[in-house]
């Protein structure tokens, strides 16, 4: 595998006709993506078909073969094969190379798979753009060292934060990724949910699984500055316990990963086809589909 720009990209195909593009996970029966990008298409007359597919464990890579031999125009990757997904291109993005995981894959002129992490970059645009939030010398701290975590730090980086803390219940994990990332500007701490007691933070993001089943890791009191933003890259129908959490020490700003869902699937749609959609309007209708 070779490190390359994101400009690698330009060389891939633009479709502008009919075109079959789909997201391969395991479980993917509630992904939202099929919506999310017929809404992108319509709002350019595109004639696209997205279908979310259930790849068995042992297959991935034999489906993404054949998806692409097939005329595939592209494809979307989330859990558990974001990893593998990296590891099969033949080029990769920057924030792939950094993340070690790829969600985005685009066919090449020539032959070949590209590949991208666009969650990061969704994540970014959605606190900036669509709540207004500033990034730059805010205090830092990241729950959790998982894929989900690996994705976003890049670009958080790049934001320049005045410091960036990963912690995760196992430290281990989050030192390794720490280390990772031992080459940038803006130092990357680490430790356990316990090590940044008595520390304050301006921007304090929940990577962790532990949303998804309602659950909240065991942290410190005290963590919240007078003007701290909480997110969580997990979202659902009602506030998440995060979001409840952050709510009840009086958090300046709190919501969930919607936006970045949406605005991870947009910066696909332009890697595939370099047309941007607004993301605005498609926000808001998934959250009124969760909401129903």
């Amino acid at each position: 595998m070779t490190a390359a720009s994101d400009a690698v990209t330009n060389q891939s195909p633009v479709v502008d006709g009919p075109a079959a593009y789909a997201v391969f996970g395991n479980p993917i029966k509630h992904s939202k993506s099929p919506a999310i990008h017929g809404a992108f298409a319509a709002q350019f007359g595109a004639d696209i078909s997205y279908r979310a597919v259930a790849v068995a464990t042992e297959e991935f890579e034999e489906k993404v073969t054949a998806f692409f031999q097939r005329g595939g125009s592209g494809l979307n990757v989330t859990v558990p094969f974001k990893e593998r997904a990296w590891a099969m291109a033949d080029s990769v993005s920057e924030r792939a190379r950094k993340a070690r995981a790829a969600n985005c894959l685009i066919p090449l002129k020539g032959g070949g798979l590209h590949a991208d992490n666009t969650d990061g970059l969704g994540m970014v645009r959605d606190m900036v753009i669509n709540h207004g939030w500033q990034l730059a010398g805010r205090r830092t701290l990241v729950i959790g060292a998982g894929g989900a975590v690996r994705g976003i730090v890049q670009p958080l980086l790049a934001e320049r934060p005045a410091s960036l803390t990963v912690v995760n219940r196992t430290p281990e994990r989050a030192q390794q990724l720490a280390m990772e990332f031992a080459d940038s500007p803006v130092t990357v701490h680490s430790g356990g949910l316990d090590s940044v007691a008595g520390y304050e933070f301006d921007l304090i993001i929940n990577g962790t699984s532990a949303g998804l089943a309602d659950e909240m890791p065991d942290l410190p009191e005290g963590l919240l500055s007078e003007r701290c933003c909480c997110y969580d890259l997990v979202y659902q129908g009602e506030p998440t316990a995060f979001m409840r959490w952050a709510a009840a020490r009086a958090a300046w700003a709190v919501t969930d990963g919607l936006g970045m869902l949406v605005e991870q699937a947009a910066e696909s749609f332009f890697l595939w086809r370099q047309k941007r959609p607004s993301t605005g309007p498609v926000i808001q209708q998934m959250r009124e589909l969760m909401t129903q």
